[in-house]
């Protein structure tokens, strides 16, 4: 997610970039992978930490998971090590590099691993059963040319936040279903409500390409085409760029330069009730509640009416050939993805599902009232163009620099962009 769904995810762990590893039964780190003389095999997991500290730590669950795994499977013990969201992705490029490949790995992206040709396809290693229970949408982002590598483990959906005190104070009943009603709700904020950002607009480096496909996708618009080709530059995105700096950034209805203005600084102006609307994931939930923020949640305004279809965002699973572990791993993720197993990670973390079984009880019972409404839009959520190898390239420049298309000319700034993308894949 962002790698972070944290963008998404709820919290990273924060301080020292250090290596925690731990393992099932009490050993740990280590090479792992491997086979025994008596031919008991052990794979190696390697997993970002969801926790913020160490009492939360993921590596809890994961030993946890482990070590259940084990007892029904005494061939088979697993290695966990779990590694800080800022350092997971350079740890296993070293892992990588010297030939001390996990078996399975859980983090933010699969697709350079793909391209290398590393991995098992999810049919090699998921049961029949385990993949029909994922959610179709995001079974299908894990895709690479219409075969799947990604699984996903963890999901995200935005939404737009409202700040309902604010709203009553300006005299708005209703939070707003299109862009022009937007436009008016911020207007109406701005007049009567001073002190109030009305519209939190964050185009700076933090995720840039989460907020502007958001807006992209209200005008039919979007970062890719349906045959996975860039279109940065399409009619529709500088159509869209150029309704923001007309309707929000110039009659200062937002902040006055978006492209400098980073996610965190609009969650926590929301959460602080300086920022009237606000698009967010649930994370902003807890932050919302925790500085007693009277909010209400909505699907994101349109150019004529509400997103049927809202951004969605993922982490991942993904299995490594080189060990050569196929059918041991296939009976641990069968048994890691069981729906008692992924409940308890989702609900630890208040994250969403990405399986029908763990979907279908978190929707029952009432248990989850302030994420069913991010919980009904998961199923028709769309992504952005993860299998494609050039998109880390592609999103990396968008966060640069695609803020500034509110400032400048859209059509330039979205040009120069359309060039990098078509230059990284030529190049790849």
């Amino acid at each position: 997610m962002n790698k972070r769904v944290p963008a998404l995810i709820t919290a990273c762990a924060l301080g020292a970039l250090a290596l925690t590893s731990c393992g099932s039964g009490g050993s740990g780190g280590g090479n792992g992978g491997g086979t025994d003389a008596d031919g008991n095999v052990t794979l190696k997991l390697v997993a970002a930490d969801y926790g913020d500290k160490e009492s939360n730590s993921s590596k809890d669950y994961w030993n946890g998971v482990a070590t259940a795994f084990t007892a029904a499977n005494p061939g088979i013990k697993v290695d966990v090590q779990v590694l800080n969201w800022n350092d997971i992705d350079q740890q296993v490029r070293t892992m990588i590099q010297s030939g001390n490949v996990p078996d399975v790995l859980q983090t933010g992206g699969y697709a350079d691993k793909v391209a290398d040709d590393l991995l098992y396809t999810a049919q090699d290693v998921l049961s029949p059963a385990t993949r029909g229970n994922l959610i179709d949408s995001f079974a299908k982002a894990g895709e690479v040319k219409g075969v799947q590598y990604g699984i996903p483990f963890v999901s995200s959906a935005r939404l737009l936040f409202y700040n309902k005190a604010v709203f009553r104070q300006a005299g708005i009943t209703q939070p707003p279903t299109t862009w022009d009603e937007l436009r008016a709700d911020a207007e109406q904020i701005k007049a009567r409500v001073p002190g109030v950002t009305p519209y939190a607009l964050p185009l700076g480096p933090e995720e840039a390409q989460g907020e502007s496909m958001l807006w992209e996708l209200g005008n039919g618009g979007g970062p890719n085409a349906k045959d996975g080709s860039y279109t940065l530059n399409s009619q529709a995105n500088a159509d869209t760029f150029r309704w923001l700096k007309a309707n929000l950034v110039d009659p200062g209805l937002t902040y006055p330069n978006p492209a400098t203005t980073d996610r965190k600084t609009s969650f926590a102006d929301f959460a602080a009730g300086k920022a009237a609307m606000a698009n967010g994931h649930p994370s902003l939930i807890q932050m919302a509640q925790a500085g007693k923020v009277d909010y209400g949640v909505v699907a994101v305004p349109g150019k004529t009416g509400p997103l049927t279809s809202t951004l969605g965002v993922a982490d991942w699973m993904m299995a490594f050939k080189k060990n050569g572990h196929r059918e041991q791993i296939k009976k641990f993720l069968d048994f890691a993805y069981a729906k008692d197993s992924m409940l308890k990670f989702d609900e630890t973390y208040n994250l969403l599902p990405v399986t029908q079984d763990t979907l279908s009880a978190m929707t029952a019972g009432g248990n989850h009232k302030d994420l069913e409404p991010f919980l009904s839009v998961l199923p028709n959520a769309v992504f952005y163009p993860l299998g494609d190898t050039t998109w880390d390239i592609v999103s990396a420049e968008l966060k640069k620099s695609v803020g500034s298309a509110v400032s400048g000319d859209p059509a330039k700034v979205l040009g120069d962009l359309q060039k990098k993308a078509q230059d990284a894949v030529a190049n790849k």
